[in-house]
């Protein structure tokens, strides 16, 4: 980690815990430990990634939730702080902004290039060397209040990107997948407000981040790679591979809504309404 990327980081996380412990808003966090135990796991050491999922409920998501890491981390190497993706049409609109986000751990990515693209590459590297990738499965922010409800009237999580089955699938060793979902963000950071209101976080919002267990990366891409074995003599490796992501993808989307609905309920609305 450079000089100036290590101040980015810290500055930013410490800033994010101050405002977190400031009494501007209210905070639950749940299963931290599943994250720290992750981060402090010898088979790192080993060039084990780390990768955490979670819905993407407004643009203070990251690096607000980071906040409730410990300072020790943003202090430390790169690998106890996240790298993640974001849009070049959001994030890197000028020259400050993008040397601001490119210091603070973010590869530009460009929507509509598809999963083949630098940003997707930078992340596959990043945890073949052990390193920490934060994804948005949606890809954009989806409040919850624009959820579609499925024939039960259950809210259903937006699809995810072919991108996460892509990074999943294409790193050396399977990293450890870390689900999450996080509340009141929504309510901190509302879309749809007019300037200069937009740019200011309101107070008083009740936050919660969850972490998951685990999830079993190893088990869903072994079972792919066996299927591969029984496939059709016609049916080419950019088939299976197409496939492969699919599957890895629609498993995390999975596991992603059912921690959802663990804690907010089928309506997947915050808990503290």
């Amino acid at each position: 980690m450079s000089l100036r990327s290590a101040a980015t980081i810290s500055i930013i996380g410490i800033t994010c815990k101050a405002f977190l412990n400031s009494g501007l808003c209210k905070l639950s966090v749940n299963g931290l430990q599943n994250l720290v135990q992750a981060l402090e796991n010898a088979h790192r050491e080993h060039d084990r990634g780390i990768v955490t999922i979670s819905n993407h409920i407004s643009t203070l998501d990251d690096p607000v939730t980071w906040g409730i890491l410990p300072v020790t981390y943003y202090l430390r190497s790169s690998r106890f702080t996240r790298w993640t993706l974001g849009a070049s049409d959001i994030m890197f609109t000028n020259s400050v902004f993008s040397t601001f986000f490119r210091y603070g751990q973010v590869f530009e990515t460009f929507r509509g290039k598809g999963i083949y693209q630098p940003a997707v590459d930078n992340a596959i590297e990043k945890l073949d060397q052990g390193c920490w990738v934060h994804l948005f499965g949606e890809g954009k922010v989806n409040q919850p209040d624009t959820y579609q409800k499925d024939e039960n009237g259950f809210a259903v999580l937006p699809r995810f990107k072919w991108g996460i089955g892509r990074i999943l699938s294409s790193t050396a060793r399977s990293p450890i997948v870390i689900p999450m979902w996080i509340t009141g963000f929504d309510k901190l950071m509302p879309e749809g407000r007019s300037f200069p209101f937009k740019y200011f976080p309101r107070i008083g919002a009740r936050l919660s981040i969850t972490f998951g267990e685990p999830l079993p990366l190893d088990q869903i891409r072994s079972t792919q790679v066996r299927v591969s074995s029984d496939r059709h003599p016609e049916q080419t490796q950019i088939d299976f591979d197409a496939r492969m992501r699919t599957e890895i993808t629609t498993a995390i989307h999975k596991a992603i809504l059912t921690l959802g609905r663990g804690v907010s309920g089928p309506l997947l609305a915050d808990p503290s309404r």
